[in-house]
This record gives structure tokens, sequence and C-alpha cells, in this order.
């Protein structure tokens, strides 16, 4: 299972500029922990809080860690600028299945999204980066847009046509049961066998075992999450449903007797020093 450690979604919520270097200090930790990638900063849009991100690159210590590091873009412009960096891995760019959240948080269209995604794919490619694409609204919208397991087929399915070979749903509205991840991962999975599938969910602390494994039990290989559970979901009601606490998912993989490359010291040594960064 890739654990995917976003410390960027936990960031990017915190009101208050977390300085430089302490986000330097902070990822520097967990780059040593043992996560498949480090969903570290971004670049383009317009969050005060990631305006950092080439500093922050600049003092990480990739030296001795094996975890890859992926940035957020928010269109093609601001893929160009996080190509540049021959640190970098992959990058993630979201796209909404929801036309009314696309248009409220883009001001594009889908279709327009879309061509927007080509761009960005061809710098990818030309830069031999690789590209992830989050699924916004993944697990229904209350907008009354068309939504349905099938309907996600049908849309990661022309993604997969389009060359993308990772696609993440995200739930945005904290919304996603165990019975809903089954249902549309049952579809996804066996449908698409050539997608890396991913997930980035909501949920309460005492939720996070079984949502976890609800998504290990149908096929998913890759999840997000942040450590301590750091970002709320600003779209719930809920707030008590945050992102998934990293070391709640390792302790469910590991009751599940699920391999992971984590190392457990290492782990508890960035919870520590998140103390610093977010409280």
């Amino acid at each position: 299972m890739k654990i995917i450690e976003s410390s960027r979604q936990a960031m990017q919520g915190v009101s208050v500029f977390i300085p430089t270097d302490q986000k330097i200090k902070y990822l520097n930790k967990l780059l040593g922990v043992g996560f498949d990638t480090l969903d570290f900063g971004a670049f383009g849009g317009n969050i005060a809080q990631m305006h950092d991100t080439a500093e922050v690159l600049s003092g990480l210590d990739l030296s001795e860690t094996r975890t890859k590091l992926m940035a957020a873009v928010q269109n093609a412009a601001a893929a160009k600028q996080a190509a540049a960096f021959e640190a970098i891995d992959s990058l993630a760019f979201t796209l909404s299945v929801s036309e009314t959240f696309q248009l409220q948080t883009t001001n594009q269209t889908i279709a327009a999204g879309l061509t927007e995604l080509a761009q960005v794919q061809e710098i990818a490619g030309q830069a031999n980066k690789k590209w992830v694409v989050y699924l916004s609204m993944g697990f229904g919208n209350p907008h009354n847009d068309p939504y349905s397991s099938e309907t996600m087929a049908a849309f990661a399915e022309k993604l997969a046509k389009m060359g993308v070979t990772a696609i993440v749903i995200a739930d945005s509205t904290a919304s996603s049961t165990t019975d809903h991840i089954k249902e549309l991962f049952g579809i996804l999975v066996p449908h698409l066998p050539q997608v890396e599938f991913g997930v980035q969910l909501y949920a309460k602390p005492s939720h996070v075992a079984k949502k976890v494994k609800a998504a290990y039990k149908v096929g998913v290989r890759r999840i997000d999450g942040t450590l301590r559970g750091f970002g709320n979901c600003s779209l719930s009601t809920d707030k008590l449903a945050k992102n998934l606490a990293t070391e709640l998912i390792v302790s469910e993989l590991q009751q599940l007797r699920v391999a992971t490359t984590i190392n457990d010291l290492k782990l508890a040594e960035a919870m520590l020093q998140s103390q610093y960064v977010f409280e």
C-alpha cells in the first residue's frame, strides 16, 4: 500500500503563515518516515501558505530518502514552474466531477479543465515527470449535479484514454461511507486495471480504521493522509471530520498485516515535530 503524506493539505488550511524554516524542518522529518510520496507544496493558485514552495524545496534534504516529492499545480503555467525542479517527481492536478464545483473553484468548466489537464500532461511528459489526477466531489456533491458510481467509471475511463495512469478519488464533503467506498472502487478497480486508483478521505478519528479497511479490501493500493489528521473538511458540517490521520492508517494496515515501508520510530519523531508547526 502506498501511503501519501499530504503536508500540503494539512498546512494550507492554517490561517497564520507557517515560517518557511519550520516547514523545512517538518518536511525533512517526514522524508525520513518512509512514505511513498510527500505531497509537499503547490504552484499557482492563491493559497498564501504555499507561496514559499520553491524556497521550501531548496531546503529539503533528499540525500537519504526514497520518498518521492509531489507538488500540486493549478494550471499549465504552474506546471511549467513545478516541472523545472528536478527534485519533483510528480505533478498533482485536481479536476471536479461536479460542474458547479468546478466553476466555483477554478472558474472553468469541466471541459476546459480537461483541456488544461492535457497541457499539464504534455509539460510533465517533456520534463519526465509523472502526473496524478485528483477527482474532487468523488463521492457525491451537494449541488444536485449528476453523480453515480457508473458516471465516475465513465469519467475515469475518459481520463485513462487521455493517458492518465493514477487517479485519486477525493471525498470533498466528508460524505463517504464504507459501503460507498466498496461500491465505487468495486466498479473502478476491475473496470480499469491499468489505472492506479487512490483515495483521499475525511473521517472522524473513530471511523478511520474501517474506511482504510474498506478501501484496501476492495483493491485500493494508494491512500492519502496527514499526520495527526490535520486539516478539517471545509465543506462538511461535521467539524470532527478531518483528513485521515496517517498514524491511524498505518495502525490499521498493520492490523491487516499489510506490508508498508514506514519506520515507526521516525513516524513518532515526525509527530513530535508537528507540534511546532500546527500548535
